[in-house]
This record gives structure tokens, C-alpha cells and sequence, in this order.
């Protein structure tokens, strides 16, 4: 159930801990973008990688949904993936004119890869982390995942213009 968005309003906090965090996740980033890279691809198409996953035989209009961009851009975006053998398109066997999407097996492993990664570095720092204050990262980020389910005012626009740059 939503909280009142006038008493959420009132919660808000002030400029230093807002800081704060900023700060924090910034320096959080910083220290783990190695670990973090989905190089040879960009961050937007892993995240398009990974609707597909989640999605196999997805069409590019409910791609681009998931997206919120134009059409264009998701093409775009497919184009990139295909090229660098990590997607495929292949026709849709009910309606040969629409286009199906799905990951190669090297997209899969691609995956697979960052994902492995990211749980080594995320255990390593967890494992230097009390059991108490790995409880509170835990609580924290469910709490600031429930917090951002409603796209943030104008998030539209610059989530469009990140795939611009980034297709």
C-alpha cells in the first residue's frame, strides 16, 4: 500500500543527507566500475540483454515499451547487439512479417559473465560487512527499490536520450 505523497512529501530529507548518499554512491560506483563494466557493450544494451532473457521471443513494440523510446532507438539498439552476435531476430513461425528477439549463446554467456562478476566482487565486500550492517544494506535497498517504482518526473526524457547516446 502507497504512502499519502503529502506526508512522503514532508519526510523528505534535507540537502546534506541527500548529499550524502549522493556522495557515497558515487564513490560506491567509482571504486566498483571494473567490476561493473558490460564491456563490449554499453549499459543500456545490456539492459535491453537482459529483458530479452527474461523475455525470449520478444518483439521490438513490446521491447520498445519496456523502454519507453522510439522506435528507432530500440532498433538501434537490436542493430548494435546483432552485430556484436548477441542478438538474434529471427520471424515469428504464427506471423512470419514480425520480428522475434532472443540472445545467442554468446549473448547468454555475456550474461552469465557479468553476472558472475558482480556476485565474486558483491560477496567479497559483503563478507567484510557485520552480519548486522549487511541486514541494514539489505533493508536499505529493498526500501529505496519499493521507494523508485513510479518513474521519476521527466526520468522519461533523459532514459530516452541515454539510449540515443548509447545505441
Amino acid at each position: 500500500m502507497r504512502e499519502d505523497p503529502i506526508a512522503l512529501h514532508q519526510q523528505v530529507p534535507d540537502t546534506l543527507e541527500v548529499s550524502h548518499v549522493l556522495e557515497l554512491l558515487e564513490i560506491a560506483w567509482d571504486r566498483s566500475r571494473d567490476i561493473l563494466s558490460t564491456a563490449p557493450v554499453s549499459a543500456a544494451q545490456t539492459r535491453v540483454m537482459y529483458i530479452i532473457e527474461h523475455e525470449p521471443g520478444i518483439n521490438l513494440s513490446a521491447l520498445r515499451h519496456h523502454l519507453s523510446v522510439a522506435a528507432p532507438s530500440a532498433t538501434r539498439i537490436c542493430d548494435r547487439l546483432q552485430a556484436a552476435g548477441f542478438l538474434r531476430r529471427t520471424p515469428r513461425p504464427d506471423n512470419r512479417r514480425e520480428m522475434q528477439l532472443t540472445l545467442t549463446e554468446a549473448g547468454t554467456a555475456h550474461l552469465h559473465e557479468i553476472r558472475r562478476r558482480r556476485e565474486q566482487a558483491l560477496r567479497q565486500v559483503m563478507n567484510r560487512m557485520t552480519p548486522t550492517t549487511r541486514d541494514a544494506l539489505t533493508t536499505g535497498l529493498a526500501a529505496f527499490c519499493e521507494a523508485v517504482t513510479e518513474p521519476l518526473p521527466h526520468a522519461d526524457d533523459r532514459l530516452g536520450d541515454q539510449f540515443h547516446e548509447s545505441a
